[in-house]
């Protein structure tokens, strides 16, 4: 049945103040965010390459071409523990924020009720029982704070940061756990290309040993070339042991990220045919747009400067509206009659008077927090910078460390292959041949722990740079 034009008139009258009140509490009390000084320099101290792409546009599958690695990657990302419960997390935040949001609108329920009652007749004028009824079917508003100083409005702003910061803070981890996949990969190919120079060189040294043992056997060797032989055997099978139980360790720690068993790494798979693309360092401010662990503190900053805002508000009086719409009557036939529309409006103001310095103690408390988010914050660039300057001077010196070792391990080859000759012509004693190849299975391993290094760093240098972290679309549609 159509509402009386009274009753509707009133009804517009309330819905329009109501209106007019929520957007007059459109204010915040939350100070301006002044993001601190950047604490480092303007310039890496090691200058970057101005070629490439930037390491934050430049997706992993991009950066890591190598088809074993991207499996692995994709592996570790689908089944990784450390990385669910951080996804879980950012679910967790993202439920809390709505839940705020929630506070802004008003709650709206149906109901519908009947009440039976009997008065005995001595409590009454006609001292005989009476019998009543009372039906009423409405939509009631439960209490609606009118947010006047922006309380609502700065704790909804705190849990949509605290959202923002749990969804970058798992950009973090992934790019953590995509770098840790990545090194641990090299780590483990280091290792068996190491364990392959071992046994190569192990073989070399049995023949030998085979070899002197027939000499000696035949009087044209002496016992004491025989016990060097073996000497030199002894160390590259200790030297392989060593590797077999660093590899198995490697494969483990590797396969713990991935989330299953890893398979040894095909033989035609070496660290020299790894190729990673060159990447644009660009300056130190454009990490604060880059780095995801830099925007989850910035995040978390703000949300810091809205608890603020919350806590001032806080000490003015609050507004809340309460009231209910709809109709009543004593019988349920007349439920929807003329003249049954029935109708409730109750505003409260509540101000705080005293509370045992409680306002002012949680004021401070959120200020004392605001300054621990600034601390972290700076804390979090200034590691950034060294990332980025520690992965920038290892790539440079790294690579001249490779050239120079790739050098020695050449002099080394042709001054094992000179000792050889010498002895083999009865110039030089066998302690010549045995150092000098000592020395070259040294160069061998050394070469290779370089390679995997200069590789490691590259790997650093693009996650300190925020690798991938601009490639990844948005993920924070629903906060509008």
């Amino acid at each position: 049945m159509a509402m009386p034009p009274a009753t509707a008139r009133r009804a517009a009258c309330a819905l329009a103040a109501a209106a007019t009140l929520v957007l007059a509490g459109c204010a915040s009390m939350a100070p301006p965010l002044e993001t601190p000084t950047l604490p480092v320099p303007a310039h890496y101290a090691m200058p970057g390459a101005d070629t490439g792409t930037p390491a934050a546009t430049t997706g992993w599958r991009d950066y890591f071409t190598d088809p074993r690695l991207q499996a692995l990657i994709a592996q570790a990302l689908a089944n990784n523990r450390d990385l669910r419960v951080t996804a879980l997390r950012v679910q967790e935040a993202r439920a809390a924020y709505g839940i705020q949001r929630a506070d802004m609108l008003p709650t709206l329920g149906a109901q519908a009720g009947m009440d039976r009652s009997r008065v005995p007749g001595d409590l009454n004028l006609t001292r005989q029982p009476l019998l009543g009824s009372q039906y009423q079917v409405g939509l009631g508003l439960a209490s609606w704070e009118i947010d006047f100083w922006g309380r609502v409005r700065s704790l909804n702003d705190a849990a949509l940061q605290n959202y923002l910061a749990s969804d970058a803070a798992r950009r973090a981890v992934t790019l953590g756990l995509i770098a840790q996949v990545a090194q641990s990969e090299l780590a483990l190919r280091e290792l068996e290309e190491r364990l392959l120079l071992a046994h190569q060189a192990i073989a070399s040294r049995k023949e030998s040993l085979r070899i002197f043992q027939r000499r000696v056997d035949v009087g044209s060797a002496s016992r004491l070339n025989l016990t060097q032989v073996q000497t030199l055997l002894s160390q590259a099978e200790a030297l392989g042991a060593q590797l077999e139980q660093a590899r198995a360790q490697q494969a483990n720690a590797l396969a713990l990220l991935v989330g299953a068993p890893v398979g040894p790494t095909p033989a035609t798979v070496r660290l020299d045919t790894l190729q990673m693309p060159p990447l644009r360092v660009g300056l130190p401010s454009d990490l604060l747009a880059q780095r995801p662990a830099i925007m989850a503190a910035e995040h978390q900053l703000r949300a810091a400067q809205a608890q603020i805002g919350a806590a001032r508000a806080a000490f003015f009086p609050r507004v809340a509206l309460t009231g209910s719409l709809g109709t009543a009557s004593a019988e349920l036939g007349g439920l929807f009659d003329s003249g049954s529309q029935a109708w409730t409006f109750s505003p409260t103001i509540s101000v705080p008077l005293f509370n045992g310095g409680r306002l002012r103690n949680n004021l401070n408390l959120t200020e004392v927090r605001r300054d621990i988010a600034v601390a972290n914050y700076e804390k979090t660039v200034q590691g950034a910078f060294r990332d980025v300057s520690d992965a920038l001077v290892a790539r440079q010196l790294l690579a001249r460390q490779l050239a120079i070792a790739q050098d020695a391990r050449a002099a080394q080859s042709e001054r094992a292959r000179l000792s050889q000759l010498r002895y083999d012509h009865g110039a030089a004693a066998f302690l010549e041949v045995l150092d000098a190849q000592r020395d070259l299975l040294v160069a061998d391993q050394q070469v290779v722990q370089l390679r995997r290094a200069l590789l490691s760093s590259q790997v650093s240098l693009y996650a300190a740079l925020g690798g991938g972290a601009l490639a990844e679309p948005p993920r924070c549609h629903q906060c509008h």
